[in-house]
Formats: C-alpha cells, structure tokens, sequence
C-alpha cells in the first residue's frame, strides 16, 4: 500500500464528517485524554492513500474513527489561502506612452498652496472600546462580551485584525462582527449573508474533502472575491446539545461567504445552493492553532448553564480564518452555537433545530 504524508501542518482544527465527530463527541469523556482538534502529536496531517485520510501510527488513539474523519477545517484553510491566490489575476503591462507637450506659458497668477492647518485632518481608528461595561469589544453594538477572557481586545490595523500574533488579513462579509479573540466568550448578532455552500451525508469521511474544490470553481467562475471565514456547520450533530447527547445521523455543511448579498444570483449551480440566510444570534468562543473542539462546546455548555436568560436555538457551526500558510500556533478559529433569550421561545412546543442562519 503506497502512503506519502500530506504537505502541510497541522490545521487550527480538523473538522470532522457528521458521524466522525459525532463519534468523537460520544466518547472523548471515556478515554481520559481528549485528542486536540488540528494535529497529531507529530504535528503531521495525515497519510494520503488513494484518496482516503488515514491515521499516522502516532495517534492510534483515532484508528476507530479513521473512514469518518473528514479533514473540513483543513480544507476550509486552505481555501482562504487558495482562493485568495486563485481570483488574483496578473494585471497586464501599461502600454508606453508618448511624452507629453509642455503646457503654454500662462501668466495666471499661482495660488499657493494650502496651509497646513487648512489640511483634512487623519482619522485614527480607536483600539480601545469606550463605553464601559460591554467587555473589551469595538462594536458593542452587535458584540456583547459575556464570559471566558473577559478584558482581551483585538485591533484592527490597516483593515486587518490582529490579536497578538494572530491575525486576519481577508475582508469579513459587509456588517459583520468583529472576530471573538482565544478565550473570549461573546454574544453576537449576524446579519443576512450570501453565501454557496456544499452539504455532505458522506459518512466514509471523504465528503467534504471533496466539497473544496467544486465551492472554489464556483466563486472563480463567477468572480467572486473570497472572503473570511469559511464556515462548517454541522446540522444533526446532536439530538441535545446541552445534555451532550450526539445523534445517530447528520450532515456536514462547509459554505463559502459572499462579502455583499449584492454580487451575484442565488440559486442552484449543480450541487452547490447560493442563498441569503436569516440574521442569528451566537454564543461564540474564539480558538488558537490546534483545539480540541469537544473543549469549547463544554465551554458554551457551561456558560450556558450559568445563566437563565439564553438558551441554545439550533446546531454548532465553526469559523475558519486563516490559511495552512499562517503558523499553526496562530492560525484563529470560532466554536460558535446559535442562541436566543428564553422569553422569544413561542408558548407551544419550540420547533425542531434549525441550521444556523437557516
């Protein structure tokens, strides 16, 4: 059997199929160690053979879910590298040009030129929140920072947000929240976005690993600028989020984000669905390098359980920021489920989950 190792590093997280993750999810309490999210100890990818991912002998711990992990977060980063570098076309050279006359002597008098203190002053975007009490968020707004590191704040230099040395060099969809820095816990409001998305059932563990490919010559073909993040959501990962209880069956869902609901028709193109989603509310955690998901749902869970005025309103979706060229140790990443406040939920029996944003 012919095996080479994969080129690239560890990922900010490993996504897994629906029943490869839900597995993992059924039994990470009872094996006493809980496997990060994103990598082997060897910090190695994987194995290619023929198409299927297989384990590197060093995390054998994984063997049982080896033909359901899918690597969908590891695609997703390597999409906004990709993606990115893919819609960038050369630009052509400037043709020469003749040099231009002199222009005729005038004897118009020169104005002189303005004075410094009549010049637009330079506007400088504040790192800092302003309003106290929301947590250190910049857009208090849609963000309201509730819970994990409560005092950490990113900052947004020259378009691109950074938080120590993580950063986030890719636009955001138009009116999108700020990204939830590592360890922050923040409620967020989401507007309506466009975006093309693959839905997976494949349960061999290689049906978002081929999702990649056909969403990049979608936007490519179309023209559409790639933005960040690339989202996973997992529909059907638990028949009870709160009581931890995964469902037998699911599905996996990775979505390429629109930056404006402007650019192109919804719609079908083959497999892939273009729509616009409703706006949703989150209860985010924000994650670094390699994570171990199963973590940051017990986080959500926790917080969730502190509290009475919020409760879960559909399945967990994941952000994915950065590319597989960004440090492993930097790469930003979101745990993210959808939430609303317990006095919105209708008197008769609530509906069943819906799709983030669906």
């Amino acid at each position: 059997m012919r095996q080479s190792f994969v080129g690239l590093a560890a990922t900010p997280a490993i996504g897994f199929g629906s029943r490869g993750l839900r597995h993992y999810t059924a039994t990470h309490h009872a094996r006493g160690s809980r496997p990060l999210i994103g990598g082997c100890s060897s910090g190695l990818l994987g194995l290619w053979d023929g198409g299927r991912i297989l384990i590197p002998s060093a995390c054998e711990h994984n063997v049982m879910i080896q033909r359901s992990l899918v690597v969908a977060a590891s695609v997703a980063s390597l999409a906004v590298a990709v993606s990115a570098a893919g819609q960038s076309a050369p630009t052509a050279p400037t043709a020469p040009t003749a040099p231009a006359e002199a222009p005729p002597a005038s004897t118009a008098p020169v104005e002189a030129p303005p004075t410094p203190s009549s010049a637009a002053p330079v506007k400088t975007e504040p790192s800092r929140p302003t309003e106290v009490g929301t947590g250190a968020v910049r857009t208090p707004t849609i963000v309201k920072r509730v819970g994990g590191n409560r005092d950490v704040s990113i900052e947004v230099v020259e378009g691109v947000y950074r938080f120590k040395q993580a950063m986030i060099e890719s636009p955001l969809p138009v009116g999108y929240p700020e990204p939830t820095p590592f360890g922050a816990i923040d409620i967020k409001e989401y507007p309506s976005v466009r975006c093309a998305e693959l839905t997976s059932k494949d349960e061999s563990g290689t049906g978002m690993t081929a999702a990649f490919f056909p969403l990049f010559n979608h936007i490519k073909k179309r023209e559409i600028a790639m933005t960040a993040p690339v989202e996973m959501d997992y529909r059907g990962l638990y028949t009870d989020f709160m009581k931890d209880e995964p469902a037998k069956e699911g599905e996996t869902t990775m979505s390429f984000l629109y930056r404006s609901s402007t650019l192109g028709p919804v719609g079908e193109d083959g497999k892939i669905v273009v729509r616009d989603t409703a706006p949703v509310t989150v209860l985010s955690i924000g994650a670094r390098g390699a994570f171990d998901a199963a973590a940051e749902f017990d986080a959500l869970r926790t917080w969730l359980k502190s509290q009475a005025e919020w409760e879960v309103a559909g399945d967990p979706r994941m952000f994915v920021y950065n590319g597989p060229f960004v440090d492993p140790d930097w790469r930003w990443s979101e745990v993210q489920v959808p939430v609303r406040r317990r006095s919105e939920t209708s008197k008769d029996a609530p509906d069943s989950p819906k799709k983030a944003g669906s």
